[in-house]
This record gives C-alpha cells, structure tokens and sequence, in this order.
C-alpha cells in the first residue's frame, strides 16, 4: 500500500503577498489570482482572513531595540562587559538585553545583524508563512 506523500506547505513572500493584494485590489477573483501564482485555495483563506483588506504594513514597535543598541551589545560582549553595565550604557533594563541576548545564539555566539533581521517588526521576523 503506498502512503500519500505529504505535500510541503509553501509561505508566501513579501512579494506574493504584495502580489495578492494588487490583484485583489484590481478586482481579480481569488481563483484568478491562486492560478497565477501557482497557488490552492490558501489565497481564499488569506483574504477571508483579512475580509478582503490589505493588513497595514507590519513595522518596528520604538520600544525595541534598534541595530545601533544591538551592536553596541555586540561590542559589549566582546569587550567582556556584564549584561548590567551594557544595560546601564544604554539606559535599558538588563532584563531585556539578557532577553535579547538569549534568544539570539547566547552570550558567547550573540551576532548585532542576525538579531535585528528576526527582530520583532523585520521584514525576517514578520510571519511568512501566512496562507
């Protein structure tokens, strides 16, 4: 008896969403829009979703930490400063930059440019999977 292969799910791209939306927005119909981007009825279910209305542009909340803040916890690190002294330098609780410093590689493997592209609002750390 032969299984049925599992078919991999496909994210959208900034572009096909973008893609999705200026078609939707010139009044092509879902299944229009599904067969040009080689695509099932997951482009119904993205504009059910939203009720037919382009979402607004996701962007940074200003509380997070911006690059400059996240190198300067990069050259921090590397001149072996505590998180605390690297907290007081930029007037943030330590809590947040043993946070940030966890969840991107750790105190030892901690890089400034690959934290701020999953940052919270990029256009990494932004779902796109969505579909």
């Amino acid at each position: 008896m032969r299984r049925k292969q599992k078919r991999k799910r496909r994210g959208y791209t900034a572009a096909d969403l973008a893609e999705v939306w200026n078609r939707w927005q010139r009044g092509e119909s879902s299944k229009q829009i599904a067969h040009v981007l080689d695509r099932g009825a997951s482009v119904y279910y993205l504009l059910l979703r939203h009720g037919g209305m382009r979402p607004p542009t996701r962007c940074r909340s200003p509380q997070a930490l911006t690059l400059s803040e996240r190198e300067e916890i990069s050259r921090g690190i590397a001149a072996g400063r505590t998180i605390r002294s690297i907290a007081r330098i930029l007037s943030r609780p330590a809590s947040t930059l043993s946070r940030e410093i966890g969840r991107n590689g750790g105190y030892d493997a901690y890089r400034a440019s690959e934290a701020d592209e999953r940052g919270p609002g990029s256009e990494r750390g932004a779902r796109s999977d969505v579909g």
